[in-house]
């Protein structure tokens, strides 16, 4: 069995919200394994580790760009990360991203965006002549692009700073042969969607089988905690993996713009108002510093040392 060691405790606590003495019974339970420790919180009903994943931020920018041809439509969405907010608003660094977003459409991956040609030399290295001039600290983090060949892709960036630049980012891309203003129109509402809900896929059969198995099994030790018969638990773990999808597969959820509808049948409705039925490809949700650790600052203890040296 793993040592539990109180960096390990610290971790889990930050990771589930739980705490102290509970983390510490999880991780005996769990042998030290710290995924298994999240869950054995979560069927005891102390930790909601699944919700608490993007609460931690950096600074930065996202940015959103959409190409369009006779071939069809790419949308690309960037994070460029930076110590301060300070910095995300100053104007070079959001014409960099801007810039970088743009060159994202045909780069398609993180590799091949930093090798891509940009104001007489690379983008890694514009990154780094940025880095020297401003002083401070930046990162291109990550990339990603969708398209569709017929339809259209749409945008939405929650908390903009500027155009397509802001906190979250989100792309939607829909296929259909309908009306393109109409399905511009109703792509920016599911994008709005996506930033407010953020599911994790369109939909169940898009779901990594491993994480429902995952979720199924902490539902059946909760279900079995409460002690009823066999056939009842079994009702009750299909009830809260039914609640599940609607949590975080898109076509489940209540569509936030009337909060009554399901996306799915918003869709449907969408592609009879537009002429021609829609499918949702695909999307993605880019929040800013979801997932990177920031440093805390010990202001009180820096004062201190200081007081003392």
């Amino acid at each position: 069995m793993a040592e539990i060691t109180a960096s390990l405790v610290k971790e889990l606590r930050e990771k589930s919200g739980a705490g102290m003495m509970d983390c510490k019974k999880a991780l005996s339970e769990a042998g030290g394994d710290l995924e298994q420790a999240v869950d054995w919180l979560r069927t005891k009903g102390l930790a909601a580790a699944a919700k608490k994943s993007g609460r931690i931020a950096s600074e930065g920018l996202v940015g959103v760009a959409v190409s369009r041809s006779s071939a069809g439509s790419t949308g690309a969405i960037v994070e460029v990360n930076s110590e301060t907010d300070f910095v995300a608003r100053n104007d070079d660094f959001q014409g960099f991203v801007r810039d970088v977003t743009g060159l994202a459409v045909e780069a398609g991956d993180l590799d091949s965006l930093n090798a891509a040609s940009y104001d007489g030399s690379t983008v890694a290295e514009k990154l780094t002549t940025m880095i020297a001039t401003i002083g401070e600290n930046m990162n291109l983090r990550r990339v990603a692009t969708v398209s569709v060949g017929k339809g259209i892709v749409a945008t939405y960036v929650h908390n903009a700073l500027t155009d397509g630049l802001g906190k979250i980012g989100i792309l939607v891309a829909l296929e259909s042969e309908g009306d393109t203003a109409k399905l511009e129109t109703f792509g920016k509402q599911l994008a709005m969607h996506v930033a407010a809900a953020g599911p994790q896929s369109v939909s169940r059969d898009d779901l990594d089988p491993q994480s429902v198995d995952r979720e199924r099994q902490i539902f059946i030790e909760q279900a079995r905690d409460s002690g009823k018969p066999e056939e009842i638990v079994e009702k009750m773990v299909e009830g809260r993996l039914r609640k599940f999808y609607e949590e975080v597969c898109l076509l489940d959820q209540t569509f936030v713009i009337d909060g009554e509808s399901k996306v799915s049948k918003a869709v449907e409705a969408a592609g009879k108002d537009a002429g021609g039925a829609i499918t949702v490809k695909g999307f993605i949700r880019f929040a800013l510093g979801e997932g990177i650790e920031k440093k805390e600052e010990d202001f009180a203890g820096e004062v201190a040392a200081a007081a003392g040296s």
